[in-house]
């Protein structure tokens, strides 16, 4: 039976009831249609989990009480910072949801020249809102008890200039390396352009701000493709996959 995880932001402890926010509320009671007395798990991203049973449900509340802590921790012994440029439709949504599940740590969403997304500062507000939703919502479906950092919507040339931990990796077709074989690291940030490609002045930037060009294979895969195949190769060669 599928085990309900749901996360709250609010500070859990054993035998305290806490009122879910409004997405776990929303979730609980509106969607799942779970009632006083069922049993769930909820976790505030802060790392472990608690068994809860639900105490309470209203058109306007739920109540959980959390009944036990779970010491669990699903992390990746390596750290993957993701900087995506942002695509569009549902396909960035796919991306940040699979990063999630392959077990990113932090991630950056990016605009870049070839991007073609226009957004003001209402718009990039409500887009990182919803980036946030599927990051928390990837986290309750695959077990994950720590909430993978979502930094704000950057350009990448700032981006490029911050100061990035670890080994810089940047796709290319004409590189001849290949992920594994990479020296062996625990933090790794892993950039990637949009549909378009990036242009060749932001690849250039990129190398002289220390990135390395890594091969993925002969075929040139689409933008929500490559982040999920360069994770999953980091993950095999130095993670837990």
């Amino acid at each position: 039976m599928r085990t309900i995880r749901i996360y709250d932001p609010s500070t859990l402890k054993v035998n305290t009831p806490v009122s879910l926010d409004e997405f776990g509320a929303m979730h609980v009671g509106k969607v799942l249609r779970m009632q006083e007395g069922e049993e769930l798990v909820v976790f505030n991203g802060q790392g472990g989990e608690y068994r809860a049973v639900i105490s309470s449900v209203t058109k306007k509340e739920v109540i959980v009480t959390p009944l036990a802590f779970i010491n669990k921790t699903l992390e990746s012994p390596i750290n993957i910072h993701l900087a995506q440029v942002l695509s569009k439709g549902d396909r960035m949504d796919f991306t940040l949801q699979k990063a999630v599940e392959l077990g990113v740590t932090a991630i950056t969403p990016l605009i870049s020249e070839r991007c073609n997304i226009k957004l003001k500062d209402e718009r990039l507000d409500k887009k990182s809102a919803s980036f946030k939703r599927i990051i928390i919502s990837a986290c309750e479906q695959c077990g994950r008890t720590i909430i993978p950092t979502l930094n704000p919507i950057s350009n990448i040339k700032d981006f490029l200039k911050q100061e990035l931990l670890g080994q810089k990796l940047i796709l290319d077709p004409y590189s001849n390396t290949k992920i594994k074989a990479l020296e062996k690291g625990n933090d790794f940030t892993l950039l990637i352009g949009p549909e378009g490609g990036l242009s060749d002045e932001e690849v250039l930037l990129a190398k002289n701000y220390g990135f390395t060009s890594v091969l993925l294979g002969p075929r040139i895969l689409r933008t929500e493709t490559a982040p999920l195949v360069a994770i999953s190769i980091l993950q095999s060669a130095f993670g837990d996959i």
